[in-house]
């Protein structure tokens, strides 16, 4: 018996019951992540409970080269791309609204790199408006540079404008995921679930294979996309932090961008883009030897989207501050703004959003852990 490819959410749901009622029955895999001690607090499976696990896993595949049901067996089990197939099903199915993120289905890759492109060229359009011999002369930083380009007050009016909208898709998005998980509102913000799950998160406690590294990119244990990961992870909180310190300093203290090289947000965003750089780099080449028994071909366009605007997002701002006194700070400042635009306008529909799913699951993951499990039904 082979299971043929499920090519809906009914039939990936029929198929997630078959493989998740095996894995139960079996619990060779239980000590490699917690989906395994999750799904055997289950008699059945409800789609619901297909999307909770699929952003519980982690998709490390040690289980798939570790069970014994795996092809050529004809249960034909093989988890890791079961788990990835929900994935894609959870972003789609929760994303706000919901055709942008049809966008995303087939040519993420294309589609987020078309975005920046876009707004990088609206970007210059507006500037070359605003002055073209102020978008392609020298500015000192005591100037302002980055202001005399384009004004505080438009740079303000258009983030601003889009951070509102993402916080709102993203907010509808995991409202629509923590409601089918089935848990009340208000346990989401529990204290002991909600630090184990950020504990959880923030050391990437499931990415290391059971002990021993995610067998990633081939069947070797290996610590690379742990690594990796950190890189990304950290880089981005550094570079937030940058962001929001610049953002006190403005208008708290009234000091104006561009910072002293030694300044606080400036050393923060050197070293969350270098983290950026390295991070996504490092992630992209191991998926380049990745074993495809352990994907889904329709995630790919998703991860390597986002991958490469956290990369141009990092490769810009670094180019604009080693530049920003030169004659190219102008084109800088326009190719970078477009592109982070472009990084938090796609966010809700791709591999961010996973993340916040991924929170969301290992918040119930900590709160069914303090609960008594399921008893089996009597004969």
């Amino acid at each position: 018996m082979h299971a043929p490819e499920p090519r809906t959410l009914p039939d990936l749901v029929d198929e997630a019951q078959r493989q998740l009622a095996i894995c139960n029955a079996c619990r060779y895999c239980e000590g490699y992540c917690a989906v395994f001690p999750a799904l055997q607090r289950r008699l059945s499976f409800t789609e619901g409970d297909v999307h909770y696990l699929a952003n519980l896993c982690h998709n490390c595949g040690s289980c798939l080269y570790a069970c014994q049901y795996a092809p050529p067996h004809e249960f034909a089990l093989n988890f890791p791309r079961l788990m990835a197939q929900a994935r894609v099903r959870t972003w789609r199915r929760y994303a706000w609204p919901g055709f942008l993120a049809r966008a995303f289905d087939s040519g993420g890759l294309a589609a987020s790199l078309a975005t920046a492109a876009g707004l990088v060229f609206f970007l210059l359009f507006a500037a070359w408006l605003a002055g073209p011999e102020r978008l392609f002369a020298a500015h000192s930083d005591a100037q302002g540079s980055f202001y005399a380009v384009l004004p505080h007050g438009a740079m303000v009016a258009v983030f601003g404008a889009v951070s509102l909208f993402v916080i709102l898709a993203l907010g509808v998005g995991f409202a629509r995921f923590w409601k089918d998980t089935g848990e009340e509102e208000s346990a989401f913000s529990a204290p002991g679930p909600a630090a184990g799950a950020i504990h959880d998160a923030a050391v990437l406690k499931y990415l290391d294979g059971g002990g021993d590294g995610c067998t990633y990119p081939d069947d070797e244990p290996s610590f690379a996309r742990r690594t990796f990961h950190h890189f990304t992870f950290y880089g981005f909180l550094l570079c937030f932090a940058a962001t929001s310190t610049a953002t006190v300093y403005h208008y708290a203290f009234g000091w104006k961008a561009p910072y002293p090289f030694w300044s606080m947000p400036v050393v923060l965003g050197a070293l969350g883009g270098i983290g950026l750089l390295v991070g996504p780099a490092g992630l992209a080449w191991l998926k380049r030897g990745r074993d495809p028994e352990l994907t889904d071909p329709a995630q790919r366009g998703m991860e390597s989207g986002f991958l490469a605007l956290l990369f141009l997002t990092s490769l810009t701002g670094l180019l604009l501050l080693a530049f920003r006194e030169t004659r190219a700070m102008g084109l800088l400042l326009v190719a970078h703004l477009g592109v982070v635009l472009a990084l938090f306008a796609t966010m809700p529909y791709g591999k961010f959003a996973h993340a916040l799913y991924r929170l969301a699951a290992l918040v119930r993951f900590h709160i069914e852990r303090r609960r008594p499990p399921a008893a089996a039904a009597p004969e």
